[in-house]
Order: C-alpha cells, then structure tokens, then sequence
C-alpha cells in the first residue's frame, strides 16, 4: 500500500496537471447576447405552414388573379364600357338581352353576293347591309315565278327576288308557273334564296360588314370580295357574358361590379379591424373600463343591426361611400367583443405578470405580449368580414338602397339577375355569372382566412 506521503505527492502532480490543462473563461458580452436569441421566426414559421395547404394556396393565387383582372380588364383589347348602352347603329335599337358569345358573327356570305348598303354616321370601317330588297304588304298580289321548296322567285312590282314560301298561299300544284299569289302577312323579298340578317335580334334587318371586305358601293349596293362574315354588331368582339335589358355589356359589367364589391369590402374589413383591435384590448386589458365598455356595447347591440344599416342607407344618398360608412358604423363591434373576451382569457398569465414586474407599462404588454397571440384569430376574422361586407352590400342593394344602378356592383348585378330568374329562363345567364363570381370570393376567403389562422396560431409553433 502507499503511504500518506506517497499519495500525497500524486495529489499534487495532479493538481499541477489540471493547471496546465484548464484556464479561466473568457466573457464576450456580444456573444452572450447572440447566445440569449433563437433562429427561429414566428411569421416565417407561419408562412412555411401556410404554404402546406395547397387547396388555401390555390385559393389564393386565384383571387390575387381575380383582383387584379379587375383593374386590367377594362384596358384590353376590344372591351365595352361598363356603363354604355350599346345601340345597333343602323336602327337605333338596343341591343337588348344578347346571348353570351365568343363573337358576333350572325353568318357568313359566298364572295361576289349583291347587298343593299347604307352607310351610317359615325360608323368608320363599317357598313350595315342587308340582302332584303323591300317588304311585300300583307294581301297583295304578286307572281310566283320559280317554285321551290323553301324559296320562291317572284316578281312585284317589276322587281324580281326570292322569298319564303311558308307563308304563301299556293295552288293545288305550286310547280306549275308562273301564277299569282299573295300572303295573309307582310313578308320580305331578298336579292337571293338565302335570309343573311340576323332575326333572333332587334337589330330590324340589318347586319354589319367591314368595309375591307367588300366593293365600293354603286347605286347603294356593295358586293363582296370573298367569303365574308357578317357581324349583328359593328365589332369583331362579342358579348362574353351576353348584354342586359338595355344593352349593356355584363362581362364588362360583372368585372366592374366584382372591383366596386371587393373594395367596399376590404374596406369595411379593415375599419372594423382597426377600431375593433383598438376597443377590445382597451377593453379587456384596462379593468377600469371594462364595466363602461360593457354597458356601451349592450346598449349598441340591442339595437338590430339590419335596422341601423337600413336607416343610414335611407338618410344619405346612395352610394359606394355611405355603404362602407353603414357597415362600418355597426361591424366593429364583433370584433371588439370577441378581442376583449380573448384578452380576459391571457392578461393574467405568468408572462404578463412578469412583464409587469419587470417595469412594463400596459402599452407594452397590449402591443408586445397580447396582439401577437391574437394574430390567428383577428386574421380568420378579418378574411371572413370581406365576404361578409359583399353579403351585406347584396342584401341592402336587394331592398333597393344600395349603390345607384350606374355603379356596377355585384348586388346590383344579382338584384337585376334575380328579377328575370323566374319569369324568363332564357337570360337566367344574367344571374349565373354574378352569383358564381360572389361564391368564388366568399368560399375562397373562408378556406384561406381558416388556413391563415391555423397557420398562426402560436399552439402550432410550438
């Protein structure tokens, strides 16, 4: 065994060692601080889970697409004013309740096909034609001259045409001519057998030509240079979305009301985030207000918000302005109540006592400790208010106080649509285009106002 004397030398060879080994820290005071912060990152967080949802991201990128058609669409080519009533040239005529189309094209005509030609003022590059010679009064006579199964050739007057022959009272063997014939109603002669004017539309026989397409008129008719197309309406672009009771464009008209809808409501939405944040933290945070507070909001919300918008709507002038103004006036309670029921829920947890503890004044912990837990819902809430504000435009404008008829809206559209539904299911189109674009937006900003908020919600980031 070794001896004390022994041992003790060992204790103090190591100790020596241990000395040549080790050596006192150093401290860094900037390095300490680095050390105290994390890489990680809240929003950046948020956004990696929000990317996740592939169905919210469609979403998305679809309605970002959808607003900014909005402002590009009336700058294409080809497009109508919103609020123009279009008028066929040649008549006068609206062009009242056109069906949706890719063009207008009402037909086309073989080259070398004679046309009776007028030309109207204003109209550059265009001419109307129409291959009707004059129209035989009802009982009269005139003389079949060739007889056909659908067209006749006839002579009235010394003019010489083709008409049709459903109308024409015939003897027992029509094929033996000529012979004299008339008819219990007016009806039209034409230059050929072959009716090239458009009579599914008021447009009163006529049709449209480019003058390109065409010789120069003599004795006021033109024929054509080749195969040519025949427009109901002097412009090659059609009626994506077909024309009104007074015809008006609703492609142009949809997307025109699609941006007055959306801007009241991310209007309204942002109103009543901003005054709803700001009462309900004051109101759930400061305890000396909260009694005040609460007798104010009882006393607002018994009275029925139908009623106030109403009344607003009714007092001043309708208009894109006074909506925003009525919605705004009684949306912004719900989100201060709901606010200031999430503040009682945290305001006494352990990091708020010790934030005040540590000397922070409550504007601190409202901005820095409580708005951020609130970040999830007061976005879901936010996303919602958006459609619900459209709903809410819809529904005055239903009642007849919304905006006027020469600002396109979306309730107006509707309004409009839903009169005909009913009583004319051939322009039920003029309802179906509004209520799919008002669905569009009201499902896409739920499922990405819900997605958001998951996406934020600080239980998830743990």
């Amino acid at each position: 065994m070794k001896s004390m004397a022994d041992r003790a030398a060992n204790r103090v060879e190591a100790g020596a060692q241990a000395d040549e080994r080790f050596g006192f820290a150093t401290y860094d005071p900037d390095a300490a601080e680095r050390r105290g912060y994390s890489d990680y990152s809240y929003w950046g967080s948020t956004l990696r889970a929000f990317l996740k949802n592939r169905v919210a991201l469609c979403l998305l990128l679809l309605l970002v697409v959808l607003l900014a058609f909005t402002f590009i669409q009336p700058y294409l080519p080809g497009q109508y004013d919103a609020n123009r009533i279009n008028n066929y040239p040649a008549t006068g005529l609206q062009v009242n309740n056109m069906n949706p189309s890719m063009h207008n094209v009402s037909g086309t005509v073989p080259a070398d096909t004679l046309l009776r030609c007028t030309e109207v003022k204003g109209l550059d590059g265009w001419y109307s034609v129409t291959n009707e010679i004059l129209t035989i009064p009802k009982r009269t006579d005139f003389t079949v001259l060739e007889y056909g199964e659908e067209w006749c050739r006839v002579s009235y007057k010394g003019q010489e045409g083709f008409l049709k022959n459903q109308r024409l009272k015939l003897p027992d063997d029509p094929t033996q001519t000529p012979y004299e014939a008339k008819c219990n109603f007016p009806i039209s002669l034409f230059f050929e057998s072959a009716d090239y004017t458009n009579d599914d539309t008021n447009s009163g026989g006529y049709v449209y030509v480019r003058r390109a397409d065409v010789n120069e008129p003599e004795n006021g008719m033109v024929r054509t240079k080749a195969e040519t197309k025949l427009y109901a309406f002097p412009s090659t672009h059609g009626f994506l979305f077909g024309t009104n009771s007074i015809g008006q464009d609703l492609w142009a008209r949809v997307w025109s009301g699609t941006r007055t809808s959306l801007y009241i409501g991310f209007m309204v939405a942002l109103t009543e985030a901003l005054i709803g944040i700001v009462v309900g933290v004051i109101w759930g945070y400061v305890r000396a207000l909260d009694r005040i507070l609460t007798e104010v909001y009882n006393v607002l919300d018994n009275i029925p918000t139908t009623i106030v918008l109403i009344l607003i709507a009714y007092i001043m002038s309708p208009s894109v302005s006074t909506l925003i103004f009525a919605m705004c006036m009684t949306r912004w309670m719900g989100m201060a109540r709901f606010i200031r029921n999430q503040i009682i829920i945290i305001r006494d947890r352990d990091y708020n006592i010790a934030s005040r503890c540590l000397g922070a004044d409550s504007r601190q912990i409202m901005i820095k400790n409580l708005l951020p837990y609130l970040v999830s819902v007061i976005m879901l809430r936010m996303a919602l208010a958006i459609p619900g504000a459209i709903g809410s435009e819809v529904f005055i404008t239903y009642i007849g106080l919304g905006v006027p008829l020469d600002t396109p809206s979306l309730g107006n559209l509707i309004n409009e649509g839903r009169k005909l539904f009913a009583g004319a299911p051939a322009l039920r189109y003029q309802l179906f285009f509004p209520t799919i674009i008002l669905s569009l937006v009201t499902v896409s900003f739920y499922i990405i106002g819900n997605a958001f908020a998951d996406a934020a919600d600080p239980k998830n980031h743990v």
